[in-house]
């Protein structure tokens, strides 16, 4: 039944690439404060090759466990991979470059469709020609995140075991959507992102959410909480701001209701989790805590 739901919330993704050999280019390497950064371009796709930041720590003997950071949207074209290390204006320092590897994690972040070195045509350009040619610009971007994915655990310094996610806003989305769709992720951690579209055509809030996300027919046949029921009983946590927006408290409530639920019934009650802070859209200091520790624990 797991898998039928999988092959078919991957249809309403439109026309998605063959998979084929990764190919990467590594364009500099350099030491910063502690940690090696490899400046990457990979080939995932076919389309258009995708720049990377792959981060390590410098004392690092042997192979690493691994997380896969999801870049957020904020109207910030400019940034993407960029965020990992430099963080941005409604994230907590340090960022999360320096966060995870200072636990012992290596880190990998891609530029999404539209975004840092891949910006160029508008996100609604890129939208409207996907859709006219088949294909679905939410769809291809989570494809490179599953292809990404697939180099992570092609790298001899990567644990293939051991690799989780997260991410904030459009990021945490991408964080559940693909620890959704692949077995291979063992922890997600989302921020900022609990979004029930079902609540957000019901309270008029779809217009607060970018053009990337619309999937064409999602609602006839997904809830949130159904895409998300997916990654049961792996560790799931998710951090949300309970004035935040973007994601409306009924949404929120819905979903975990209706995830714990799911939890139960796999007997993994403590896996799953929604962390609230009296906050509105941006990382608060206590998400990160959360975030740090929900990570040491299960990953």
């Amino acid at each position: 039944m797991r898998e039928e739901r999988r092959k078919q919330l991957f249809r309403l993704l439109g026309d998605l690439p063959d998979r084929r050999q990764i190919r990467a280019e590594t364009l500099r390497i350099e030491e910063r404060e502690g940690n090696i950064i490899e400046t990457l371009l990979l080939d995932l796709n076919g389309h258009e090759k995708v720049p990377a930041y792959f981060v390590k720590p410098e004392s690092a003997d042997g192979p690493c466990p691994s997380v896969l950071f999801q870049h957020s949207h904020g109207g910030r074209y400019d940034k993407g991979k960029s965020e990992l290390i430099e963080g941005a204006d409604y994230l907590k320092a340090p960022s999360f470059s320096s966060e995870l590897t200072s636990l012992g994690y290596s880190v990998l972040a891609i530029d999404h469709w539209g975004f840092g070195d891949r910006r160029g045509k508008a996100e609604s350009e890129i939208f409207k020609e996907m859709l006219l040619t088949g294909r679905v610009m939410w769809g291809m971007m989570i494809y490179d995140s599953l292809r990404a994915l697939d180099y992570m655990q092609s790298r001899p310094d990567v644990q293939a075991d051991r690799i989780g996610t997260i991410g904030m806003s459009m990021g945490g989305l991408m964080a559940w959507w693909t620890t959704a769709l692949d077995d291979r992720i063992k922890v997600c951690v989302d921020l900022c992102s609990q979004v029930d579209h079902h609540v957000l055509m019901k309270t008029q809030n779809l217009d607060r959410h970018g053009f990337y996300y619309y999937v064409p027919s999602l609602a006839k046949y997904f809830s949130a909480s159904e895409i998300q029921s997916l990654i049961a009983p792996r560790p799931h946590l998710s951090l949300v701001g309970a004035h935040d927006r973007l994601t409306p408290a009924e949404g929120v409530n819905k979903i975990e209701k209706e995830l714990s639920a799911v939890y139960a019934e796999q007997g993994a009650t403590d896996c799953y989790r929604v962390a609230r802070s009296a906050s509105g859209h941006f990382e608060t200091a206590v998400m990160r805590h959360e975030a740090v520790r929900f990570l040491q624990k299960r990953l």
